[in-house]
C-alpha cells in the first residue's frame, strides 16, 4: 500500500522559533568595575521602561535597552510520531467518513525544518521581556512506512509562524538564569490549520566582562529545551495535491505491492480493518491505477515530537547595550538545531516630565 507513503507526510510537519536573550539586568561587583558601576547608579533614567528601571539604575543594576528587534535563523532535525491516523474519502458519488486506519505501521519518521523570524520585544520589568514572533520557512518530513509496506517518502513545503513569548531573566550569584516559554502557531502550505507548538526554555550561563569596556561582554550558557505540540491534526487534501509526480509514474508497482499485501494479510484482519480496505484503500488504490486524482482524501492523526526535552550550548559576543550576535546549538538528545541571530537594541519612549 506504498500510496500511504505519499499521503500521510503531508500532513506533518515541524517548525518551532526557539528565542534566547542572553542580556539581563546585572549588577557589576568586581573592583575593577567600581567606576561604571557608580557610574549607573548616577544615571537620572527619563524612560517609560522599564518600570522600575530607574530604581534598578540607582541600585547599580546594568539592565538592558528596553526595545529591541532580533533576526534569528533556526535549523532543526528531529524526529515524530503518528498515531491514531483515520482516513476518508471523498468523491462525486460517495463520501466515506473519517475510518480509524490502525494497521498502518511507523518506522524512523524524521522532521528537517527551518525558519527565518521577526522578534519584536520590550523589557516590561527590569526582570520580564514580553515578545512576538513572525517567520516564514520550509520543513520537509521522512516519513518510514514498514506495514503494510516498507517505504520512505519525504515530502518539502513551505510555511509561515506567527506567535508570542514571555522570558524572565536575572543574575544569581556570578551566574544568570533564565526561563522562556513562547507560543506559535505554524501554517504550512498542505494543511489547512495552524499547528501549535509550545517551547520551554530553561538556561544558566555566566557574563564575561571585558575589563576596560564594561559595556562589553561574552555571554556563554547551557541549558534545556522542550519542544511539544497539540497532537491532533485534520483536514482535506486532494490526491492531486496529495501525491507527487513519482507516485503517478509507479503506479503499477504501487499496485502491485498493495494487491501483494492484500493477499498476504487481508484474511487476518479484523472485520473492521477488512471494511477500512474496501471502503476507503481499495478506491484510493484504483484511483491511482486510472490516473484519477479528483478524490478528495479526509484525514485525521495525533502527531508528536519523538523526545520532548534535549540538551543546549550558547553564546553571546555583546558590543555594546545596542547591538548583540548570538547563537545557540541543541545536541543533547534526538533533537539537533542551530540558531545564529542579530539583536539591536534602543531605549525607547521617555516619560512625560
Amino acid at each position: 500500500m506504498r500510496i500511504l507513503k505519499t499521503i500521510i507526510p503531508l500532513f506533518i510537519f515541524l517548525v518551532t522559533s526557539i528565542n534566547i536573550d542572553a542580556q539581563y539586568s546585572n549588577k557589576k561587583v568586581k573592583s575593577k568595575h567600581q567606576t561604571y558601576t557608580d557610574s549607573l547608579k548616577s544615571i537620572d533614567y527619563d524612560r517609560i521602561l522599564p518600570i522600575l528601571g530607574r530604581g534598578a539604575y540607582k541600585q547599580g543594576f546594568d539592565i538592558p535597552y528596553p526595545v529591541g528587534v532580533m533576526a534569528n535563523f533556526i535549523w532543526m532535525n528531529q524526529g515524530v510520531t503518528i498515531d491514531n491516523l483515520q482516513l476518508g474519502l471523498k468523491t462525486d458519488n460517495n463520501d466515506i467518513p473519517l475510518t480509524e486506519v490502525d494497521f498502518i505501521e511507523f518506522g524512523d519518521n524524521q522532521n528537517t525544518s527551518f525558519s527565518t523570524n521577526f522578534r519584536p520585544d520590550i523589557w516590561i520589568l527590569p526582570f520580564i521581556n514580553v515578545y512576538g514572533l513572525f517567520g516564514v520557512g520550509r520543513t520537509k518530513t521522512e516519513v518510514e512506512l514498514v506495514a503494510p509496506v516498507n517505504l520512505v517518502s519525504v515530502v518539502d513545503q513551505g510555511l509561515t509562524t506567527t506567535g508570542f513569548g514571555i522570558l524572565g531573566a536575572g543574575g544569581v550569584g556570578p551566574v544568570w538564569i533564565s526561563v522562556d516559554v513562547n507560543f506559535t502557531w505554524n501554517k504550512p502550505e498542505l494543511l489547512e490549520e495552524a499547528t501549535q507548538v509550545n517551547v520551554v526554555g530553561l538556561r544558566i550561563g555566566h557574563s564575561f566582562v571585558f575589563k576596560h569596556k564594561p559595556y562589553r561582554n561574552i555571554n556563554i550558557w547551557a541549558g534545556a529545551m522542550r519542544v511539544s505540540m497539540n497532537t491532533k491534526t485534520t483536514g482535506a487534501i486532494s490526491l492531486y495535491d496529495a501525491l507527487p509526480q513519482e507516485t503517478w509514474d509507479r503506479k503499477d508497482e504501487i499496485v502491485a505491492d498493495y494487491d501483494a499485501w492484500k493477499i498476504e494479510n487481508y484474511n487476518d484482519l479484523s472485520l473492521q480493518q477488512k471494511l477500512t480496505v474496501d471502503n476507503v484503500i481499495d478506491p484510493i488504490v484504483d484511483r491511482i491505477d486510472n490516473l484519477d486524482g479528483g478524490a478528495v482524501i479526509s484525514y485525521s492523526m495525533d502527531k508528536q515530537t519523538k523526545e520532548l526535552w534535549n540538551g543546549i550550548l550558547g553564546a553571546q559576543f555583546q558590543f555594546n547595550k545596542a547591538w548583540q550576535l548570538r547563537s545557540e546549538v541543541g545536541f543533547i538528545g534526538d533533537r539537533k538545531s542551530v540558531l545564529v541571530s542579530i539583536n539591536y537594541r534602543v531605549l525607547g519612549p521617555k516619560r512625560k516630565m
